[in-house]
């Protein structure tokens, strides 16, 4: 249903998620089965955790492990608007759940408190039924930490991923912020057009940047009239990959 292209999105206007009748969990399916869509071409991803649970009830969209041996927490959120209606702010949820994430001390840890149950609620898409789901989780993330020569760095740092098709300049701020004070955190646009009445999505990596001047939110001066207020956000060309 859903196509990545290269096709040049420039004088196409985009739709929107809740114009396609989505909600955030079906983005978040989405990704779950084509995370590469969001992945740096370095990169590899395995997803090991849909809507975790920690013990003050927080909820983790997806959990994943880079070919760094780092997890990866992965926040979704449909659009602009989702993010400006929460009470709190998007990138500090996703910190307080990284957070309960660098608990995590070793591989069977992760598979006992995360991965089995993420098989044992996707049993279907995996091939090996003789095993248990902690059992065919060790496997897995073993011979993922194995190819990548991750074993020894497990865990060392979490990453966090944020996705929206659309940010409000206060997460923007935030978040380049926080890249600049060594907090690893991307924001991950995913645009959704209609073409020859197929769907592609333009997925857009906003931040992190070389330089985040720009992205910082300044005070209003008192002699600058509100309506002059402006945030200057310089981005790169759109693509669709």
């Amino acid at each position: 249903m859903y196509k990545i292209s290269k096709y040049k999105a420039e004088s196409i206007e985009p739709v929107t998620f809740s114009d396609l009748g989505m909600q955030e969990s079906d983005i978040e399916e989405l990704l779950r089965n084509n995370i590469e869509m969001i992945a740096d071409e370095e990169k590899s991803m395995l997803i090991v955790g849909q809507q975790v649970r920690n013990v003050h009830y927080g909820r983790s969209d997806l959990i994943a492990f880079d070919n760094n041996g780092d997890i990866v927490l992965i926040e979704i959120k449909r659009d602009r608007k989702d993010i400006e209606n929460r009470k709190e702010s998007f990138e500090f949820q996703a910190i307080r759940y990284a957070a309960s994430y660098a608990t995590i001390k070793d591989p069977e840890d992760l598979v006992t408190k995360i991965y089995a149950p993420y098989i044992d609620k996707h049993r279907r898409d995996f091939d090996i039924e003789s095993l248990t789901s902690f059992e065919l989780g060790s496997r897995k993330l073993s011979a993922f930490l194995q190819e990548h020569n991750a074993i020894n760095s497990f865990n060392q740092k979490q990453r966090i991923i944020l996705v929206a098709s659309d940010f409000d300049e206060q997460t923007l701020s935030a978040v380049a912020w926080l890249n600049s004070n060594n907090v690893d955190m991307s924001c991950i646009k995913l645009t959704p057009y209609i073409i020859a009445e197929e769907v592609y999505l333009n997925v857009e990596k906003v931040l992190p940047l070389n330089e985040y001047d720009d992205y910082f939110v300044n005070f209003l001066e008192k002699s600058s009239p509100l309506s002059n207020l402006k945030l200057k956000i310089s981005q790169g060309e759109p693509y669709l990959r």
